[in-house]
């Protein structure tokens, strides 16, 4: 696997390194390629998240930290200098096998700090119980892109602070909550965190590539994406009815329904779950039909694995119709 460096060490937004892994799954000729980023202080909400419903805009605009949407699905994240994100893209198509490669190499590298490691869950490592990394998953015609994060000496007050409500519990008793259910590599290590990068690095990799003024370039034309206000922002889906709950395996889901008379006009789905494939694709045979478990159950196929990850048919039906 090839490491994939920038020609400088300026300090960049998280959106130029999303733009920055697109690029590098488009036009680069390796079959798999890892990097590894630092940012600023930053929240990252999913793909199909409501802003207003994860991240605490108040708290973020007082203390200077930057919201963005990424094209992933997943959870919301925040990220400061305390902490890495890594990046690995691949050619390999196969959503199980990619995922598993990378979060087997992320625990690998904790090994060989000495640190026990263990997958758990759709998508965290937990070290002693506790969280210590969580990823998210892109899959794009030819290829897929699965990034995470690595706590290292994460601002846990900010941490708390800038993510809402998918923390409410925990705010409730403050940082001593979050403090139970995640935990700091520092912790763990007597390496530092630049230590722990180059012990990453030669876990995934054993080659290098460097970008070149034109790769530059064109990052900063796709992250122009990721900055519009429109992408950002998202949109409330129009509905009469909303059902929400979470989907063992599959994640949290509100399904947000228009209907008149009873009838299926429109339907969105946001939540936390993984997008494996075009959710949208997935609903369209749906406007129309009556708002009936019958008539839902005939135009879905039984596994809609592929456009969310590990969600059947009985699950998103039983949703709809609890």
């Amino acid at each position: 696997m090839k490491y994939v460096l920038l020609p400088d060490e300026k300090p960049r937004r998280l959106t130029f390194y999303l733009a920055m892994e697109e690029h590098v799954a488009g036009k680069l000729d390796e079959e798999d390629c890892f990097f590894i980023w630092q940012v600023r202080p930053t929240v990252i909400f999913g793909r199909h998240q409501l802003m207003e419903n994860e991240v605490n805009l108040s708290y973020c605009r007082t203390h200077g930290i930057e919201t963005y949407r990424r094209k992933s699905g997943g959870g919301c994240v925040y990220a400061d200098m305390g902490n890495v994100m890594l990046s690995y893209v691949t050619r390999d198509e196969n959503v199980q096998l990619t995922y598993n490669r990378y979060v087997n190499l992320v625990v690998l590298a904790l090994y060989r700090l000495g640190i026990e490691a263990h997958a758990t869950g759709r998508n965290d490592i937990l070290v002693d119980g506790r969280k210590v990394s969580g990823s998210a998953f892109h899959h794009f015609p030819g290829g897929s892109i699965v990034h995470g994060t690595l706590l290292y000496d994460t601002q846990m007050e900010h941490m708390i602070g800038s993510l809402t409500p998918s923390t409410e519990k925990l705010h409730s008793k403050g940082v001593e909550s979050v403090r139970q259910h995640i935990t700091l590599l520092k912790e763990h290590t007597t390496k530092s965190l630049t230590e722990v990068k180059a012990v990453l690095r030669d876990t995934f990799c054993n080659s290098e590539t460097c970008l070149s003024a034109d790769d530059i370039a064109r990052i900063e034309e796709i992250e122009q994406s990721y900055l519009s206000t429109d992408f950002i922002l998202g949109s409330n889906p129009r509905h009469t009815l909303v059902r929400h709950g979470r989907v063992e395996g599959a994640g949290s889901l509100e399904a947000s329904l228009e209907l008149k008379n009873n009838i299926i006009k429109a339907i969105a789905l946001t939540g936390d779950f993984f997008p494996t494939g075009d959710v949208e694709a997935l609903l369209a045979p749906l406007h129309g039909l009556p708002f009936t478990r019958e008539a839902i159950e005939a135009a879905l196929p039984e596994d809609l694995g592929g456009a969310i990850r590990h969600l059947t048919r009985r699950q998103f039906i039983d949703l709809l119709f609890p």
